[in-house]
């Protein structure tokens, strides 16, 4: 069988939508995951996971309070720490990463940070000797760490960060302090109540002058007892809409001294008597950030496609109305405004992913280029990684709403999952950047661009916007995909100049600087939006170009039709002066005819990402008579029995252990008995 899905006793439903299915699922996660020794290690990994009791929810995830649920993140966390060897390759980054996604699902947990931010801090800005010092321990986690930045009144401007690390010479030391209370730094991820180090991010000053934000080490809590060392103030900030088995806190330093080492100073010094030694780029301490929305679009797009497994799924089973035939209800995946909603999504998934890897393998490379001395790279990854994060953490968070949606009533249930999904999703759209910011940033470098290419200085245009100094030219989008890239092209194009147009005129007019750009930032986001819309519609096809497999490559064409002519319909009005409103109008029926081409694998193509039923939770439970688990997973489960289980999931409401609850005596009979009166 070509779906490695279909098992015996599934929802006849839905093994009849993978039978459909023209190409083989396990080549196909080969493909999204960048190697077939990738992907089957994933599938070792989930299905070694399954055979430890120990690391499924001791209840109802939807049912534990907060307490419970960063309670029961650290116990699993423990088990790991018993059984990983076993289960993965420790100094396998993937392999890591999927083990913490399959055990701890959304919530998040006290190693979250420790893994994603702290130690690749520790990796990229610390020196050989500090590596030696910490980087072991790290990765050991004989210390817990995680990187705070973010202040309660600054987070994305990060040139009015509070927090003040000042150079005393004659103690060698930096004395840590946080002047106001909106210096505070707020939200890192456990740092709450887990973390007993940091790298903290804080204004450097030394010999009077202040450098600008640096990355230190600082110690936040006695290694024996973990209480908060002197002088600081830590905390966690409360609830949030996901991520609620994580501690994210608060953190505040009164005259706290460190050591001049504490600096992490692979890029920039402080000599003994306080002289400065600046690093080799202005954005070099950057770099953090820069891996982080490196892999965003991945992690933001395996979120989409956590929902679209769940949407899709439950779309081949559930029936709902009649089309030709009265005598049965037909799927809800066979309406057309079905598909519309979530074959689009689908195509996005596949190329926010794509995108992602080619990205995190840029950001390798230039890790390389600095420390072989080469930092030309660093701005226009800068300038590409902020577009991407804004784009697809948007454009996922729609998705996965319309999926939600798609899912009729049920999915407003936290059975579906998909509200948690949503929850971790839109924090993206504000950590590491807030979106428009993060445009705005590549704003910057999309005028700086224009700017050159109006002075004679096109040749010096990196690839990535090269396009901006070609001609408009017409295009017969009959020719295949490469008519749609110029048609993006020109969109992309048209909104940049148009954007530098405004700007300078507005300067022209006697508006400063930032006056000027405030009063055309809606006209650049636009720009930016286009520019990286541009860049994901290229990436992936050329990565569907690159496939040889010809039935994987054959499905992914399908994919990449729906991809294009969506994505072109959907910025119609800046396509106009390249494409008539006929030509749109035919994209549009192209549109229709490749959703109905699309339809018949739709369950294997989500089906692919082979996201396991235990990272689809909606609830496990744990049978305390034979300590036994049995998994309840509701919507979008693998077997396609939605009713059932969903009926389970239910009766395991804690609201259901009693027929009569104890506010109904307290409160409503007596009500109820005085209105008898």
């Amino acid at each position: 069988m070509l779906n490695k899905s279909i098992m015996d006793g599934d929802n006849p439903d839905l093994t009849e939508e993978r039978m459909k299915g023209t190409f083989d699922t396990d080549e196909m996660a080969a493909v999204i995951y960048g190697s077939e020794k990738l992907a089957r290690r994933r599938r070792e990994i989930s299905e070694a996971i399954s055979r430890i009791p120990e690391l499924a929810d001791i209840k109802p995830l939807p049912f534990l309070d907060r307490f419970e649920k960063v309670t029961e993140g650290s116990r699993k966390l423990a088990v790991i720490k018993e059984h990983v060897k076993e289960l993965i390759d420790e100094d396998n980054y993937e392999e890591g990463l999927h083990l913490y996604h399959e055990v701890m699902g959304m919530e998040g947990h006290p190693l979250a940070l420790h893994e994603v931010m702290f130690i690749p801090a520790l990796v990229a800005q610390a020196s050989d000797e500090q590596h030696k010092k910490w980087l072991g321990r790290a990765k050991r986690r004989e210390i817990i760490g995680c990187y705070a930045q973010t202040e309660m009144g600054h987070g994305s401007n990060l040139r009015k960060l509070e927090t003040t690390a000042t150079y005393t010479p004659a103690t060698q030391e930096f004395i840590l302090h946080t002047p106001t209370e909106t210096a505070l730094k707020w939200w890192p991820g456990a740092l709450g109540k887990s973390s007993n180090w940091a790298v903290v991010v804080a204004n450097l000053i030394t010999n009077g002058k202040n450098y600008g934000p640096h990355p230190f080490m600082v110690q936040l809590r006695d290694e024996s007892t973990h209480i908060p060392l002197p002088e600081i103030t830590v905390g966690d900030i409360g609830p949030k809409m996901a991520f609620n088995g994580g501690d994210n806190g608060f953190l505040g330093f009164n005259q706290f001294r460190i050591p001049r080492g504490y600096l992490l100073d692979r890029h920039a010094k402080v000599e003994a008597d306080g002289s400065y030694v600046k690093p080799p780029h202005a954005k070099i301490n950057h770099s953090a950030m820069i891996r982080v929305r490196s892999h965003m679009a991945t992690g933001q797009g395996a979120l989409l496609a956590h929902a679209l497994v769940i949407a899709v799924r439950y779309s081949a089973v559930r029936r709902q109305g009649f089309l030709e035939d009265k005598s049965r209800e037909v799927k809800v995946l066979d309406y057309q405004t079905q598909q519309h909603r979530l074959f689009p999504s689908i195509a996005r998934a596949y190329a926010f992913i794509f995108c992602g890897f080619e990205t995190i393998q840029l950001y390798d490379q230039l890790l390389i280029d600095v420390k072989n001395g080469d930092t030309s790279g660093m701005s226009d990854l800068h300038a590409l990684t902020s577009g991407l994060k804004s784009v697809v953490t948007h454009y996922v968070g729609q998705g996965i709403e319309q999926a939600r949606m798609a899912c009729g009533g049920h999915g407003y249930s936290m059975a579906s999952y998909i509200s948690e999904i949503y929850g971790v999703a839109i924090g993206g759209c504000t950590y590491e950047g807030e979106n428009m910011v993060m445009l705005l940033q590549l704003a910057r470098y999309l005028v700086k661009s224009v700017e050159q290419i109006k002075t004679g200085k096109s040749m010096e245009l990196g690839p990535m916007v090269a396009y901006l100094a070609e001609p408009d030219t017409k295009v017969d989008l009959t020719t295949g995909l490469a008519a749609y890239v110029k048609v993006f092209q020109h969109a992309a194009r048209r909104q940049a100049w148009k954007a530098t147009d405004k700007f300078h005129k507005l300067m022209e007019s006697g508006q400063s600087r930032d006056i000027a750009w405030n009063n055309c930032a809606v006209e650049l986001t636009r720009a930016s939006r286009l520019h990286t819309r541009l860049y994901i519609m290229e990436t992936f096809i050329r990565r569907v170009s690159s496939i040889s497999d010809i039935a994987i490559k054959k499905v992914l064409i399908d994919l990449v039709n729906v991809h294009v002519n969506y994505e072109v319909l959907d910025i119609g009005t800046y396509a106009l002066e390249h494409v008539s409103s006929t030509q749109l109008d035919s994209i549009r029926s192209q549109l229709y005819s490749s959703l109905d081409t699309l339809r018949p694998n739709a369950v294997s193509l989500i089906d692919s990402f082979q996201i396991s039923d235990m990272q689809l939770r909606s609830v496990s439970t744990r049978h305390t008579d034979t300590q036994t688990d049995t998994l309840i997973q509701v919507l979008g489960r693998r077997d396609g029995h939605v009713y059932p289980n969903l009926f389970e999931w239910a009766k395991a409401s804690p609201l259901n252990q009693t027929h009569v609850l104890p506010s109904v005596n307290q409160y409503l009979k007596s009500m109820m008995d005085k209105a008898k009166l």
